[in-house]
């Protein structure tokens, strides 16, 4: 019985036609595009993966400028 993965079912998903060809053993003609296009969207990846990161240090730096707001208003109640 043949395993079939959720790679082969996003395939067939996207196009039936790619996933016969690939079923059959064809290969692409169009590696050096297909190579491109993974090269960009590692290249996308990596941005929103940055992009999350900075997003996080910015919260983070928000909290902090909040509660030493809050820690001055506090004090010269007091």
């Amino acid at each position: 019985m043949k395993i079939i993965r959720a790679s082969e079912i996003g395939t067939y998903q996207y196009c039936q036609r790619a996933w016969w060809y690939k079923l059959q053993g064809y290969e692409p003609e169009n590696k050096i595009e297909m190579a491109e296009g993974k090269s960009l969207h590692e290249k996308h990846g990596r941005f929103v993966y940055s992009s999350s990161c900075v997003q996080g240090i910015t919260y983070v730096s928000l909290m902090i400028a909040l509660l030493i707001t809050t820690a001055w208003i506090i004090q010269s109640i007091l």
